[in-house]
């Protein structure tokens, strides 16, 4: 998907610096539904060197935060992060580009719950994520 696409249809786009560090590309993004790639550079990994973790959770995180907020809705409220499990299941190195799909798995009220699995470039599962949001009033 275009940035110039993607920017029309939802408000995060251009507006994080840690995704744009990150080099996060956005393939599909609706309310619910969300694929995006991430490739590993040099300065991402850890002493062992592989992927760090939280560079992985930074890359799954903000696949949460695409999909659990609507870009259709009003701007009045956010959704953000009230808790999340993150299960770490192999390491990628550099050069590998991950795979990050979310889809919301229900939603109450102001809480949700959706899912994130991020796999590496040959379709192995690097990380399962679970997120628990809140819907919350914008401030400012």
């Amino acid at each position: 998907m275009s940035e110039s696409i993607t920017r029309s249809v939802h408000p995060l786009m251009g507006q994080d610096p840690a995704a744009d560090w990150l080099g996060i590309e956005v393939e599909h993004a609706e309310y619910g539904q969300v694929t995006m790639h991430m490739t590993v550079r040099e300065e991402m990994l850890n002493g062992f060197g592989i992927a760090h973790g939280g560079m992985v959770f930074a890359f799954a995180d903000t696949c949460f935060a695409w999909v659990c907020n609507d870009p259709e809705g009003d701007g009045s409220t956010i959704t953000v992060a009230q808790g999340v499990d993150v299960n770490f299941m192999s390491s990628p190195r550099a050069g590998q580009r991950l795979t990050a799909v979310g889809r919301v798995v229900a939603q109450t009220g102001r809480s949700g719950l959706y899912d994130i699995e991020v796999t590496d470039d040959a379709g192995h599962l690097v990380a399962q994520f679970r997120g628990r949001s809140r819907t919350i009033p914008r401030k400012g």
